[in-house]
Formats: C-alpha cells, sequence, structure tokens
C-alpha cells in the first residue's frame, strides 16, 4: 500500500483525518507553556495547533470585566482575561517555532479585531468558534476571505447552523462544519455523535468534530462516523489551573487518539469486495469440494 505523511508520521492512504490540538488558553498566559504544548503535539503526531485570540473590551462588558474572579494572577475578571491573551510579540513566537517543527498553527478569533490580527499570519485555516456562529457580521467578514473555515456549531440550534452555511455558500469559501456541544468537560451522554450524519445529509459537506471531553472514545467513533477533522483540547497536566484543563488530553491520550483515529480509515476499507491473495491460498486448503 502506498503512504503519505501526516505530521512526524507515514500512515496508509485511506484518507486519515486531520487532528488538530486545541491549546487554546491552556498556556495559561506563558509562552513557554504554549510551546511544550506545540511540542507535545508535534510529537504525537498531531497535524495542527489551536489557539484563540479575543480583544478583552469587544467581547466582555465592563461589569463583567470588573467582577470578582480569584485567580493566580488576580481577583477579577479583568485580571484573569488580559493575563491570558497573547499579543503580536507571543503570535510571532508562535508562527516561528510551528514553522521550525513543521506543523500548522491557526486560532479561533472571537471578534473581527482579532480576525484582523490573525489575518497577518499565513495560517492554513480560519476558525470560527461555537460563540461566534450566530454573529453574522463575523462571519461575512471571515467568508469574503475565502480560505478555508472550520466552523464549530455548539450552542447553536439547525436555523443558526443553516444561517452560518447560507453566508459562506453566498461567498463560495470552502468551509467544514464541526459537531460540537460546548460543555467543559462534556459528559458521555450529552455527546451526540449522531449529529455527525445529521450534519452531513442536510448539508452535503466535510464533516468534523471539536470534542470536549477527556476521554478518546468521541474521537475514534467521531472518525468511524465519517469526521475527517478531529479537534481536542490537550493540556500538559489535567490538574492545572484553567476551565479547560479537566476537559483535555493529556500526552497519553494525545498518542492514542493519533493512533486509533489514523487506524480507522484503514480498518474500514473500500467497501468494496475484495478477495485477498491469501484467502484464495487458504480457499485452495479449506474448500475441500
Amino acid at each position: 500500500m502506498r503512504k503519505i505523511r501526516i505530521g512526524s508520521r507515514w500512515v496508509g492512504e485511506h484518507h486519515p483525518c486531520f487532528i488538530i490540538a486545541e491549546a487554546g488558553i491552556n498556556h495559561n498566559g506563558d509562552i513557554d507553556i504554549a510551546k511544550q504544548l506545540i511540542k507535545q503535539a508535534f510529537e504525537c503526531g498531531w497535524n495542527a495547533v489551536k489557539f484563540q485570540k479575543r480583544t478583552i473590551d469587544i467581547v466582555y462588558s465592563e461589569e463583567f470585566l470588573n467582577s470578582p474572579r480569584i485567580s493566580p494572577w488576580g481577583k477579577t475578571q479583568r485580571v484573569q482575561k488580559e493575563h491570558l491573551e497573547f499579543g503580536r510579540k507571543e503570535y510571532n513566537e508562535i508562527d516561528e517555532y510551528c514553522r521550525e517543527l513543521g506543523i500548522d498553527w491557526f486560532a479561533s478569533a472571537w471578534d473581527i479585531d482579532s480576525q484582523i490580527f490573525l489575518d497577518k499570519y499565513n495560517t492554513k485555516f480560519n476558525k470560527v468558534a461555537s460563540p461566534m456562529l450566530t454573529n453574522l457580521d463575523y462571519l461575512e467578514f471571515v467568508a469574503k476571505k475565502g480560505k478555508k473555515t472550520l466552523i464549530s456549531t455548539g450552542m447553536s440550534t439547525i436555523d443558526d447552523i443553516d444561517k452560518a452555511v447560507n453566508i459562506f455558500r453566498e461567498y463560495e469559501c470552502p468551509f467544514v462544519l464541526m459537531h460540537c456541544v460546548s460543555i467543559y468537560p462534556c459528559p458521555s451522554s450529552r455527546l451526540n455523535l449522531n449529529m455527525i450524519n445529521t450534519l452531513r445529509k442536510r448539508y452535503n459537506c466535510e464533516i468534523g468534530y471539536s470534542g470536549h471531553s477527556p476521554s478518546i472514545l468521541d474521537s475514534v467513533i467521531a472518525t468511524t462516523l465519517g469526521a475527517k477533522y478531529i479537534e481536542k483540547h490537550i493540556t500538559l497536566d489535567r490538574a492545572m489551573y484553567g476551565s479547560d484543563q479537566a476537559a483535555s488530553l493529556e500526552r497519553r491520550g494525545m498518542e492514542l487518539t493519533y493512533k486509533y483515529c489514523n487506524s480507522i480509515p484503514i480498518m474500514l476499507g473500500s467497501g468494496k469486495k475484495v478477495v485477498y491473495r491469501k484467502e484464495i491460498d487458504n480457499a485452495r486448503k479449506l474448500r475441500y469440494w
């Protein structure tokens, strides 16, 4: 079988899924931790690392930012949010480090100013985070760019998704719908993975899965159902401070996700009946008539 290169590994040519490490804000505002997360994703064979970018005073109200939040960095939401936000210096380092390793990176923008900030980088994808799916002005701004966009569908109704899809199709912008349930961590009873089939049938487009479970099984099932893109939160240690850490995979989970998700398309095969050479040899021995 001819093989192709995926990340740092070689796998069979049966359309393996593209696996994305959602570093998000699990770097806790530390560029060294961010680089460790990138390196961990690369070493586990994952295809890309994703971050999040926000303009704090656009995304959040003044009342919310002034409200109490006890964290290692202070006592208000503003202090917390500002500490977790990377600027140009950090993203330049991320861009350079990913290029050195040979792994893709991109980020979800939570407002138009943040999207303009990210547009300066030659990333493989744009990403619409679930909270932004109902912001039609933002969707139009992204769709006009024509860059392939991953669209997470958490917290959204079918009507919400219809409107988003219509915008991307109006501007002929390629997109992937990512089934997503915005619960952190998400219990097995709420994963609703059959939505992958529902989205495919309704929209006739590429489908992915953005999971918030610390399990690897949801990614395996999603791949079996035909998801071509898998996105999972990653962490160095699930016990670290942060709202997303408990819903994230550590290194061993990442290794197994890579192994199983890229094995599934090979195991499923083409669906065409084939009698293999070794079967013919066995038939000569086992069929006595």
